[in-house]
């Protein structure tokens, strides 16, 4: 036992450094003074953060980002809670169908789903030239998230307290709203920040449905990348980095371990 936790404590830090060190040197190499980007940095710089301020198509790209998450985000709320509230309240045999259908974005290889999008909206007649595309795909990347979520924070609770405000005169919607969803509240608020980082960073969908004219962050810094190589492209990856932080953050300093 004496040998094996010393080990057990060196196998955790190998395993964080690995999935931290490539945001590490992303967050490094956005602060390089020189003219591409190389690791270790040619000297400290926020050349290219002012230069990222100053580039209207990756301000562009993040306004786009974020609205489409946001609206993802939103309807894949609606749409999962619904369904985990039917998944662990009336599903009976069906359950399993119901979870497995929902979650089968997330099972099948991103790839696989853009594509069968694509074919299925080209023989409808949309194509991608319309968005309603991308935000397709885009929801049902996400939806998976907020269901898992509001699934755990619905089983184990107590339905009777509902069913009491039934009882008590309340109706279907006042017994939801002053009850269920208070108390789902932590999961709502943990699968919507999974949601968002995820339509925001998502890339194959993206890639696959975009349209002409705009397109999300990930897909202009692939383009950028193509013909640019300046430390640009990672000011631009630690401003997504950051954003992602002050999400995970402000859900754990309103919900804290609940979430």
């Amino acid at each position: 036992m004496q040998i094996a936790t010393p080990v057990l404590a060196l196998f955790r830090v190998c395993i964080y450094a690995f999935l931290l060190a490539p945001i590490v040197v992303v967050v490094l190499a956005s602060f390089n003074a020189g003219n591409f980007l190389t690791f270790p940095p040619q000297g400290l710089s926020l050349r290219w953060f002012w230069t990222f301020l100053q580039n209207d198509v990756f301000l562009d790209a993040i306004a786009y980002s974020a609205i489409l998450a946001a609206a993802s985000t939103a309807v894949s709320l609606v749409i999962g809670t619904m369904a985990a509230l039917y998944f662990v309240r009336h599903a009976g045999r069906e359950a399993e169908t119901v979870r497995v259908g929902v979650l089968l974005p997330l099972i099948l290889p991103e790839i696989l789903t853009a594509i069968a999008l694509l074919f299925f909206f080209y023989e409808i007649g949309i194509g991608t030239e319309h968005k309603i595309a991308l935000f397709t795909g885009h929801v049902l990347m996400t939806l998976p998230f907020v269901f898992l979520n509001v699934t755990t924070s619905l089983q184990g609770r107590d339905d009777s307290v509902e069913l009491a405000a039934r009882t008590l005169g309340a109706s279907r919607y006042t017994a939801f709203r002053r009850i269920t969803l208070p108390l789902i509240a932590p999961g709502l608020a943990t699968g919507a920040v999974f949601a968002f980082i995820i339509s925001f960073d998502t890339f194959g969908v993206s890639f696959i449905l975009k349209g002409t004219g705009s397109a999300p962050l990930p897909i202009q810094l692939y383009d950028y990348l193509r013909f640019n190589f300046t430390p640009e492209a990672a000011a631009v990856s630690t401003v997504s980095i950051l954003l992602t932080l002050v999400l995970v953050t402000a859900a754990d300093l309103l919900f804290g371990r609940k979430a």
